[in-house]
């Protein structure tokens, strides 16, 4: 028997409260729900989760005292009858009904009367709680992060929180391999799907509305990935020339090592490197779609991978784990998992891989620096502290106005019908 929609709803997101990625939840809840309900699951998930800092905001008004840890399915469940009341279609009766009737299959039917008061009680005093709210909660964002952004980026502040709230374009990158972007947009046009082109890369496609890859013409063939403008950049930035020997150093899942072949197929090689083996699987499968080539390896970057040479390679692509603060409106669960001291720990972790990676690259080389992460601390402080403890290495500007100019870098912030929250930075080694 299929699981209930909003039972698995409360689940998933109770399992975010305690800390586990929506990416490693949603996946198996997906499968047991029925097939036509998939769509609804995965929208109040993501929908409940880009809310959650307002919506907890509301349920403290709401509940008499703090439901325990065991009971944060309940929790969910509560979260998620307050983004159907606020942010869906669902008539308000038939919300309430469902997310009550929920209850019954998490086993705990001795919250299904607080559920129905608390979903009620909102009704009737949305306009007195809303006045409850603090600036944070009212922009759907955690305090700390609130405070980081309007201190970093003061007047872009609102554009970036206003992204962050909602559904991200789907965005295709066309493989120049197999065709032009200008056929491609016609393909598009005549399986009846709007699509307009892209302004920061020359691959880049926006399509009107997202759809499943399978509608998508020529997908299975290879003609065209589904990656964001401003992940596409790095390929770009790269400027892999033939000939080179290139390093992807955290290549999975593999769209910007797929993109480098695309962009320069005369490379010499390309090694697709990632410390997860599993991951790594995932390139496969997307360059074996596109019918690319690279060499994989499994290994850590923050140490001299055994397997290489040191002054092996010509190119070396970072693209640094991060907060990911910059792809907040395509992972909404980092609004309840990230912390403000976890950036010190991935600022030193991309210390780690930079010092781990430096001695790979040849005299004359470049290293692109890539986060998807719009704080000064995981950025340009990092490159800061690394061109001073290395009098080989030298900062390249990029050529172009696109993004915003930093002391050591471009940053692009996420916009609303536009890219990713991405920053790139270059260096050269000098001797």
């Amino acid at each position: 028997m299929a699981l209930d929609t909003r039972t698995a709803a409360a689940e998933v997101i109770g399992e975010v409260l305690a800390g586990k990625s929506l990416n490693q939840v949603l996946t198996p809840r997906l499968l047991k729900v029925a097939e036509r309900d998939r769509g609804l699951l995965q929208q109040l998930c993501y929908g409940s989760l880009r809310q959650a800092p307002r919506l907890q905001a509301l349920l403290e008004q709401l509940l008499d005292k703090p439901l325990r840890d065991k009971d944060r399915d309940v929790q969910g469940l509560l979260i998620c009858g307050l983004y159907q009341l606020e942010s869906t279609r669902i008539p308000d009766h038939a919300a309430v009904a469902a997310t009550v009737g929920a209850v019954r299959g998490l086993k705990k039917n001795w919250a299904k009367n607080m559920t129905n008061a608390v979903l009620r009680r909102f009704l009737r005093e949305r306009d007195k709680l809303e006045q409850g709210l603090d600036e944070a909660a009212r922009a759907n964002h955690p305090r700390w992060l609130f405070r980081e952004i309007s201190r970093q980026w003061p007047e872009a502040a609102d554009q970036i929180m206003d992204a962050n709230n909602l559904q991200p374009p789907m965005t295709l990158r066309v493989n120049r391999l197999q065709t032009t972007r200008e056929a491609y947009l016609a393909m598009l046009a005549s399986a009846g799907i709007a699509a307009r082109a892209g302004a920061l890369c020359e691959d880049a496609i926006y399509l009107e509305q997202p759809c499943d890859v399978t509608e998508l013409p020529g997908f299975a063939e290879g003609h065209a990935s589904v990656q964001d403008e401003a992940a596409q950049l790095a390929a770009v930035l790269l400027e892999a020339a033939p000939g080179e020997r290139i390093l992807d150093a955290c290549s999975a899942p593999g769209g910007k090592t797929c993109h480098i072949l695309e962009l320069q197929p005369a490379i010499a090689e390309l090694v697709a490197m990632d410390i997860d083996e599993t991951r790594l699987l995932k390139v496969s499968e997307n360059l074996g779609r596109l019918g690319l080539t690279a060499t994989l390896l499994a290994a850590d970057a923050g140490h001299l991978p055994m397997q290489l040479e040191p002054a092996s390679f010509d190119r070396i692509l970072v693209d640094a784990p991060c907060s990911a603060t910059g792809v907040i409106r395509r992972h909404p669960d980092v609004k309840l998992l990230r912390r403000e001291e976890d950036i010190r720990g991935f600022a030193a972790q991309q210390r780690r891989i930079l010092d781990g990676l430096w001695p790979l690259l040849k005299a004359g080389g470049a290293l692109l620096y890539a986060t998807c992460s719009i704080l000064e601390e995981e950025n340009s402080a990092v490159l800061q502290q690394f061109l001073g403890d290395y009098p080989d290495a030298e900062l390249v500007p990029f050529a172009g106005d696109w993004g915003q100019p930093t002391p050591y870098g471009r940053q692009l912030l996420p916009s609303p019908t536009g890219p990713d929250g991405l920053f790139y930075a270059r260096l050269k080694k000098t001797f």
